[in-house]
């Protein structure tokens, strides 16, 4: 006899998340969907603490238990102890809060720790199949360590779940996976209504937002097109990496980062939205920017053409002369912007909080009814 879902009871969910990119954002809008399942979720941030507007974003999700742990990030840590015992960290954290089920947003945690609950290990990204799609060659020491920490964890989890088949796919050659990953794609709240009209905003312009310090963001590209356009061209986002890392634009316009009501205002001016990157495993600032009407010129890279198909224009993410005659072309016909604007929303509508909750809140119940605890 199969189990009725329906009598699993309202759950605590032990969650972690960083304030330092797209995973803050996914962490919240899926706890505030969760909750809507009746699910209490404890979020234990790791890594740089929130910001205070980070802060005020998290106590308007109801129930949210937020947990400031100073635990390395798998990525920002100096050796393989450290993230070793975050998660044994973790682990006692999960007894402390007395969760029912864990959901690492870093398979690396996983590894070596012992849960007293099922996991379930959510890849955003990682950086062994970043450096495939980034850099050449093998992978560098400090890459190495950390690719084996997050196979051991992917092994060990109940679940492995990632946000697009394309990173499945990746994910699984990369690390000789016995099966593939299950597939969650992420979902985004709509942006809040702007917070004023932005200051000397350009009639029309291009636009693009993200951790632009990043090398798969590849800001690089794009400064170089910004070159070849009379067209403005304007990024939001840090220049600077919590790694360290300094990119610089010469020709575009940064903005620097940007809260969502400001964002909100830069979007709603419908600018022609452009992301060049190299790896994106999914991609929430083009959600955004879809979601608010603004046609969309993305990188021919597998997990955009799976995301957006036919609502998007796609350039080779290296051909800066090619990304800059789409924009050009595009900003010359109103009537193309307008179809790819409609276009995008209408795709944009398949990724929301409330299919991505429930899609996570089937994942955590099917383990929970059959009890799968760690392997």
């Amino acid at each position: 006899m199969t189990a009725d879902p329906q009598r699993v009871p309202a759950t605590r969910l032990l969650m972690t998340a960083d304030a330092a990119g797209g995973v803050w954002t996914y962490a919240l809008d899926l706890a505030a969907g969760l909750a809507l399942h009746g699910v209490v979720t404890v979020l234990a941030v790791l890594g740089p603490a929130p910001t205070p507007d980070q802060m005020t974003q998290a106590a308007g999700i109801p129930g949210l238990e937020l947990r400031i742990t100073g635990l390395p990030l798998d990525w920002l840590a100096n050796e393989p102890g450290e993230v070793t015992q975050a998660g044994v960290a973790l682990a006692a954290l999960a007894r402390e809060a007395g969760v029912d089920i864990v959901q690492l947003n870093s398979p690396a945690h996983a590894a070596g720790a012992g849960f007293p609950v099922p996991i379930v290990a959510v890849s955003h990204s990682c950086v062994a199949t970043w450096w495939d799609a980034v850099r050449d060659g093998d992978l560098p020491e400090d890459f190495s360590w950390r690719t084996e920490l997050v196979r051991r964890g992917a092994l060990a989890a109940s679940a492995l779940v990632v946000p697009s088949h394309a990173l499945a796919e990746a994910m699984a050659r990369r690390y000789a996976l016995p099966r593939l990953p299950r597939v969650v794609h992420n979902g985004r709240a709509p942006l809040p209504p702007p917070s004023g009209v932005p200051d000397k905003a350009p009639p029309l312009f291009a636009f693009t937002a993200g951790r632009l310090w990043d090398a798969g963001k590849n800001l690089e590209t794009l400064d170089r097109a910004a070159a070849r356009l009379d067209l403005p061209v304007l990024a939001a986002g840090p220049l600077d990496g919590p790694d360290g890392t300094l990119v610089e634009a010469r020709y575009l316009r940064a903005l620097g980062w940007l809260d969502e009501g400001t964002l909100a205002g830069w979007l709603a001016q419908a600018p022609i939205y452009v992301s060049l990157a190299l790896y994106e495993p999914f991609g929430l600032a083009v959600l955004e920017a879809a979601q608010a009407g603004c046609p969309l010129v993305l990188s021919d890279i597998p997990t955009f053409r799976e995301l957006w198909g036919d609502a998007a224009l796609f350039v080779p993410a290296r051909d800066d002369a090619a990304a800059a005659e789409a924009i050009g072309r595009l900003a010359g016909d109103a009537g193309e912007r307008s179809r790819l604007a409609a276009a995008g929303r209408e795709r944009a509508a398949r990724y929301t909080v409330g299919a991505m909750a429930e899609a996570m809140h089937a994942v955590h119940r099917s383990l929970l009814l059959t009890g799968t605890a760690a392997a």
